[in-house]
This record gives structure tokens, C-alpha cells and sequence, in this order.
């Protein structure tokens, strides 16, 4: 299939996850990341949050995109308990987020900007993952064998804590991994 979208595409991301799906759609690409510190105002929640990073981050391409490029930046949180969690900081983080989670339900958002040199989309998605009970020995299992330091909510879907502890989702899968597919190739086709 000819490619659809007539742009240059960037990944403005380091995260594998993001490369491998971005991928998987089968549009050319390349990764051209900058390093962006991320913050946002406290008093937003939920996609906010998402939509701002996302933003943010596309930021640092202005006036670095010719007419013919675009760049895609996204941002991804978990909500439990009306707060963010972010990327653990380290073992005990990771471990007192998981804690949290086991036996009960969390949204995971994402934002995903498309910027151009003179336009910008954001779009976003939930889902809602259900845990199921886990023990510290579990926890503690997880996070020494698959460090989750790099993942929002010390937890990746696809690891064997996603084999164990999730009992059902509702919503994209891909989103929980980082990035809407369906919604990103439909935002791509109308860009």
C-alpha cells in the first residue's frame, strides 16, 4: 500500500514502545527526539495533564520543521485516586504506586500532538484497567525483573505484571502502551 500520509514523518520520543506501534502501522518515520523538561500547572487533571505535555513537547520543533514534515509528541499518565502518577523516581515509588492499584481500577491517558510547520492537532484517549489483587512479593518480583522506572504508573501492559494483574480493560490497548493507533492513523489521514 502506498504510503497515505504526504509528509516526512518525525517520532518526537525516545520510548521504544511508541517506536515499535508507530511501526506497526506501516507509515515511514524517523525518530528526531528533544529533550523537553516536563511540567505542567497543578491545578489540571485527567487529559488536561496530557493534552498540556503533549503540547509542550511539540513546542520544541517550532521553526526546526520544513513544509513537507511533521512531528508527533505524546504524553501518557495514569489517574488513580484523583492524582497523577507519573514514572516512578525509584523502588519505593514504583512500589507504592502498584500497591495503590492492585484490586481496584485506574484511567490511562494519552495525548498525542501532530504539528506541522503551521498547524497543530491534539487528540487524546482513555481507558480504564482493572487490577486485580497483588501481594508484595509480586510487586516487589515486578519491579526488581522489569524495572518500570521509564513507564507511567511503574507498569507496562505488556510485561508480566499486564499478564497477571489485569483483569479486563476498557478502551484501547495501544493507549495503555503509549500511543491511540487507531485514533493517531485517522488524525494522520485527515492532517
Amino acid at each position: 500500500m502506498k504510503n497515505p500520509i504526504p509528509y516526512s514523518i518525525f517520532l518526537g520520543s525516545k520510548s521504544p514502545r511508541r517506536k515499535e506501534l508507530l511501526a506497526s502501522l506501516d507509515i515511514p518515520f524517523e525518530i528526531f527526539a528533544i529533550d523537553t523538561e516536563e511540567y505542567y500547572p497543578l491545578e489540571l487533571i485527567k487529559q488536561e495533564v496530557t493534552d498540556f505535555l503533549a503540547l509542550l513537547k511539540a513546542k520544541a520543533y517550532e521553526g526546526k520543521l520544513a513544509e513537507n514534515e511533521l512531528v508527533i509528541t505524546a504524553d501518557t499518565i495514569v489517574w488513580h485516586n484523583g492524582k497523577v502518577l507519573g514514572k516512578p523516581k525509584d523502588y519505593n515509588a514504583a512500589f507504592e504506586m502498584l500497591s495503590s492499584m492492585a484490586n481496584t481500577d485506574h484511567d490511562v491517558y494519552t495525548s498525542v500532538c501532530i504539528k506541522s510547520k503551521d498547524k497543530e492537532v491534539v487528540i487524546s484517549d482513555c481507558t480504564k484497567v482493572y487490577f486485580n489483587a497483588l501481594s508484595s512479593e509480586e510487586i516487589k518480583y515486578y519491579i526488581l525483573n522489569y524495572k518500570p522506572y521509564d513507564k507511567a504508573g511503574a507498569y507496562g501492559i505488556q510485561d508480566w505484571i499486564g499478564l497477571r494483574a489485569i483483569n479486563k480493560i476498557e478502551g484501547s490497548y495501544y493507549n495503555v502502551m503509549g500511543l491511540p493507533t487507531a485514533k493517531i492513523y485517522d488524525a494522520l489521514l485527515r492532517f
